[in-house]
């Protein structure tokens, strides 16, 4: 394997000088650069990335912390971090809190060990641990997907820059859309209470209600803590009111899965015994049958946003934080009971 001292005998430069090419630590003249990168070629030498992070304190790392990797909408984000991360000359760190407050904190504080320069983190229905951690160390975090409450913590502020999608008309637009369509009880299968995504989405659900002169139900909001089995759980609770509803709303792509199951356990068929539309369109919502009305978040664009934001932030420590929240595509496909092919509302 080709050392830093032959890249240097081969580019007729010293050791410091391809020290300085790799690291940019000084600046080298054009040509001397060229013959440097051209030695580096020619002989296939690979820098050692801890050595060069021990010269430049930098280790052009970043850490991801979300749940549910599984999920094909968080699996679209990391690739959206991913790619944005090589883009840049990244490399990526990835952890799974499993939405555990006390599990969330101990893997971040991993990352940081890990000596990442900063994080993107998808919190927990509790971020208090964790907030208290990234203040004291003053880490650098950009909150993905859920929203905190507080963008600042700890000293004079540490702040923190927050990228997601728009949860709230895109959900309205469900409800009001089921409504144009005729139906009077329309049933929400909500996620983990606590999530800034499940509490946006009972917004846009009430507002949806409202605007389409509906009243609000308590009894036709049900939890499905943002998983399968606990939708599937949540949608037969709904099953067995006296007076359940014609119309169903789930608000993830695992919960979506979790009330088919209930239903197909129920005998009821969509749309024809009961409507659905589903927050997250997924790879496989068009070739269920009947195929998924769904909202589809730009799952990518958030990773890759995210990036930039964190990178941002890293080039400009001081500046306001802000909050982005990327806009939503209503697809619009049958389960909602229109025919093949539909025009949009």
């Amino acid at each position: 394997m080709a050392t830093m001292a032959d890249v240097a005998r081969s580019a007729g430069v010293s050791v410091a000088t391809v020290s300085h090419v790799l690291n940019d630590t000084r600046p080298v003249l054009p040509h001397t650069r060229q013959a440097v990168l051209d030695a580096i070629e020619e002989l296939g030498y690979t820098p050692n990335t801890l050595a060069r992070s021990l010269v430049t304190s930098r280790t052009r790392s970043i850490g991801l912390a979300v749940s549910a990797i599984s999920n094909p909408y968080f699996t679209e984000i990391l690739q959206g971090v991913e790619a944005a991360a090589l883009e840049q000359g990244y490399s990526l760190l990835i952890a799974d809190p499993h939405d555990d407050p006390v599990h969330e904190r101990k893997v971040v504080q991993l990352l940081h060990e890990r000596r990442v320069e900063g994080l993107i983190v998808a919190p927990s229905a509790q971020p208090g641990e964790l907030l208290a951690y990234l203040g004291r160390h003053r880490v650098p975090t950009v909150f993905l997907d859920r929203l905190v409450t507080t963008p600042t913590t700890g000293g004079e502020g540490l702040r923190f820059d927050q990228v997601c999608a728009e949860s709230t008309e895109p959900t309205t637009r469900l409800v009001t859309h089921l409504a144009g369509l005729g139906h009077r009880r329309i049933g929400l299968v909500a996620g983990l209470p606590g999530l800034s995504t499940t509490a946006e989405r009972i917004t846009g659900y009430r507002h949806g209600l409202a605007a389409s002169g509906l009243p609000y139900d308590e009894r036709l909001l049900v939890h499905g803590d943002s998983e399968t089995a606990g939708a599937e759980r949540a949608t037969t609770t709904l099953l067995a009111l006296g007076a359940p509803p014609t119309a169903l709303v789930t608000a993830n792509n695992a919960m979506t899965i979790g009330a088919l199951r209930a239903l197909r356990d129920h005998g009821l068929s969509v749309p024809r015994d009961i409507a659905l539309c589903c927050f997250d369109d997924f790879a496989w919502a068009d070739l269920f049958s009947p195929r998924l009305t769904a909202i589809a978040q730009p799952s990518r664009e958030i990773g890759a946003r995210a990036v930039r934001v964190l990178l941002e932030r890293l080039a400009e420590p001081d500046r306001p934080a802000r909050t982005e929240q990327l806009p939503c595509a209503f697809v619009h496909r049958t389960s909602c009971g229109c025919p093949n092919n539909p025009m949009s509302p």
